[in-house]
């Protein structure tokens, strides 16, 4: 489940933690640093109320899959975090 998080975002702004990047592929192979991908998908940690006419319509705990380049990073309580737009999120997992 989500981690708890005290910063709200702003607007139709939404905090996810990404997922764990792959550590070994289906065969076994352990992947180095260097070639591991960064994740698309993770838990919502915390959402703004959206714009003025359009509420967020994803909440906190969501799981979700966002583009490759979404957000931008941030370390917020000793945490790997990603903020961005809602219009970022593809889809609710």
């Amino acid at each position: 489940m989500a981690d708890n998080v005290k910063a709200t975002p702003l607007h139709d702004r939404v905090i996810v933690k990404p997922a764990k990047a792959e550590e070994k592929t289906a065969g076994g192979i352990i992947i180095p640093d260097t070639a591991k991908e960064k994740p698309l998908t993770g838990i919502v940690v915390a959402a703004g109320p959206g714009k003025k006419d359009e509420p967020v319509t994803v909440k906190s705990g969501d799981k979700v899959l966002f583009g490759k380049y979404a957000g931008t990073e941030f370390r917020y309580e000793n945490q790997e975090l990603l903020i961005m737009r809602e219009s970022d999120i593809l889809a609710i997992l």
